[in-house]
């Protein structure tokens, strides 16, 4: 990647961060939406479980009463057996006794004692003929006590089914108010079914935004992994550009400090060479000089520039001497 590129991808890096943050900020909304709405159901759920466990001590107690009930009544039940067996065994009796009696009704029988009674009582009589009616009087009475034996029977029998029967309504008041609490547990072991359904589908939902809530933490945990990511991308491409500064930096100087030591150099290069030059020009005028201080002695003639060669060497010589 170019530097220039380098701040671009920067820039590009911090519009993601952006978003992210953004979308972690949402989450953390959203967040808190499904830890409000999960409490809220917990406290229903928790709320109704309050409301089970009352319906529940509600019902065992009831069932409790209705068991007592059950167990008086079935108690007082008891009771009516043997009494059944005494009237089943009046019924024998009566059956056996009807047995005896004669073809004439009660009545009849009645009606023919009364009567003779009754002439007995109003008619004078002979002796004789007064034991003969006696005598029938008796013969009556002993038909009528098997009807009369009959007739005390079905009283012990109407008082032993009175007395059954009344043992029979007691039980019947505990049987009638064990089937009524017995309904009424029943309906209230329905409204406990009802609400340990809806506090099932509560609990679910509750469940259910848990989960919501579990998996937009790690979404966000991802997200701050994602920034973290990108944070260190744009870390790496800021040392590396400081790198790259730095390294900018260093070579500038290095080539400073190159040129100046180019400089150096070549000032000393131009310093020896003047120095070679002046070194040449003086050995060549020297020499020339020598050469025209040799004409000048032998008396020839010299050039203009040959001339200052030796007017030039007397002046030296003459400051070399004040000197």
């Amino acid at each position: 990647m170019s530097e220039q590129q380098k701040p671009i991808k920067i820039d590009d890096i911090n519009q993601q961060i952006e978003k992210l943050r953004e979308q972690a900020n949402t989450a953390d909304v959203q967040i808190q939406k499904f830890i409000d709405q999960r409490n809220q159901l917990n406290d229903k759920v928790k709320q109704t479980r309050q409301e089970i466990d009352a319906l529940k001590t509600e019902r065992d107690t009831i069932d409790e009463k209705v068991k007592l009930l059950k167990q008086q009544r079935d108690e007082i039940r008891v009771k009516t057996a043997p009494i059944t067996e005494k009237i089943d065994a009046i019924k024998e009796k009566i059956a056996e006794l009807k047995k005896q009696v004669p073809r004439e009704s009660q009545q009849e029988l009645q009606d023919e004692h009364d009567a003779i009674e009754w002439k007995i009582q109003t008619t004078s009589l002979d002796l004789q003929e007064e034991k003969g009616l006696i005598e029938n009087v008796k013969q009556l009475e002993i038909l009528l006590s098997s009807y009369k034996k009959i007739d005390a029977r079905y009283k012990k029998m109407k008082e032993l089914m009175a007395q059954r029967q009344a043992i029979e309504a007691e039980a019947d008041v505990f049987h009638n108010e064990l089937t009524d609490l017995a309904k009424k547990s029943q309906e209230i072991h329905s409204q406990m079914i009802e609400k340990v359904n809806a506090a099932k589908v509560t609990r679910a939902q509750a469940d259910s935004l848990h989960q919501s809530y579990v998996k937009t933490k790690e979404d966000i945990l991802q997200i701050h992994v994602k920034i973290a990511e990108l944070t260190g991308q744009i870390q790496g491409l800021r040392a590396a550009m400081r790198e790259e500064d730095k390294a900018r930096r260093l070579a500038a100087q290095q080539a400073y400090q190159e040129r100046q030591l180019a400089d150096k150099d070549r000032q000393a290069a131009d310093k020896e060479k003047q120095q070679v030059v002046k070194e040449k020009e003086k050995a060549i005028k020297e020499k020339l000089g020598a050469e025209a201080r040799d004409k000048l002695q032998k008396g020839e003639k010299l050039s203009w520039n040959e001339f200052q060669l030796v007017m030039g060497d007397d002046e030296e010589g003459e400051s070399k001497t004040q000197d």
